[in-house]
């Protein structure tokens, strides 16, 4: 299937969740009616509700539970950018001013907070604990893994092992909640819900090693923000990780005179995307990112065959080969 084809499969309820979004994000306080619909307008691959829209008729469901939580996962996800955003001091989000830069700092941690909060309360209208369990999980390990991660930054000594538990807590575990919520709305088996759930980790992890590509290969045109951004936040990404493990003495200073400066300064960008081809290791990050969505693919294997379960096999690879 194409793009187009998966997310027509779920069309309809996709503009419901938009609708549910916009109402959800209204309040008395203007500022948050404002900051809500400017971050609806920004947009986005919306892949996640439909992930959970997806599972969910995998598993022979469709009513307005499941729309309701496509709606909770995206406030969820919005709410953990614009904290990131303030966090890493980003100025462009989706080729867009982001809500820090617009409103603020101190009024953007406190939308952030308002859209946590919000999530959890349209969540418990649906009166499942384990769903909740699931949101409350997913939602611990993204401020965890924001935490490990500050802790670690301007560390060259940052290892793979590192990169991709930061990365299963940020990106993946959400992905990983977003399926497995569809299992359970769909009453799937423990071992479905399982299956589902390690399918999303999957997929995460493989959409978060394309992202790291993507940082050093593509443009800030396309990608919507300033690319090499994450090493100028004083991140390590598995295409340096790997390049520091195979570079000279020399070649590891200029990565570490970056990370310290914070800046493109007394190192250029282009000596650092010079690095990165010369060891080639877009193509190493590239080929754990299809691993991964090899495993996604196998981990649907317990459900019989369906449009939807086609659509599920066939993300992974729409992952591998997007370009913003």
């Amino acid at each position: 299937m194409t793009p187009q084809q998966i997310f027509n499969l779920v069309k309809d309820e996709l503009q419901e969740v938009e609708k549910e979004f916009a109402r959800q994000s209204e309040s008395s306080v203007r500022t948050i009616s404002d900051i809500g619909k400017y971050l609806q307008e920004s947009g986005g691959k919306r892949i996640r509700p439909c992930l959970l829209l997806l599972c969910t008729r995998l598993c022979g469901r469709a009513d307005e539970a499941a729309i309701k939580l496509a709606a909770v996962v995206e406030f969820i996800h919005a709410a953990t950018l614009v904290h990131d955003d303030i966090i890493d001091g980003a100025e462009t989000r989706r080729g867009r001013v982001t809500v820090n830069r617009k409103w603020g700092n101190q009024i953007t941690v406190l939308a952030g907070d308002w859209l946590y909060m919000q999530s959890f309360s349209v969540a418990l209208q649906q009166r499942n604990f384990q769903i909740l369990d699931i949101l409350i999980d997913l939602t611990q390990r993204m401020v965890e893994g924001e935490l490990i991660q500050l802790t670690l930054n301007g560390n060259r000594r940052i290892t793979e092992a590192d990169v991709l538990d930061i990365a299963r807590r940020k990106t993946a575990y959400l992905f990983s909640g977003c399926a497995r919520i569809g299992g359970v709305l769909g009453r799937a088996s423990g071992e479905q819900q399982a299956a589902l759930a390690h399918y999303g980790l999957t997929v995460g992890l493989a959409f978060q090693m394309v992202d790291d590509i993507l940082d050093f290969s593509s443009s800030a045109k396309v990608l919507g923000k300033p690319v090499v951004s994450d090493l100028k936040e004083g991140k390590l990404t598995l295409p340096l990780v790997y390049a520091i493990d195979q570079c000279t003495p020399q070649e590891a200073r200029q990565i570490e005179t970056v990370l310290r400066e914070r800046e493109f300064k007394t190192i250029s960008q282009t000596e650092i995307l010079s690095l990165v081809a010369k060891y080639q290791t877009l193509e190493k990050t590239r080929s754990l990112a299809r691993r991964f969505a090899a495993e996604a693919h196998a981990a649907l294997k317990l459900f019989p065959a369906s449009p939807f379960k086609q659509a599920l096999e066939d993300i992974p690879q729409f992952i591998l080969e997007r370009e913003k």
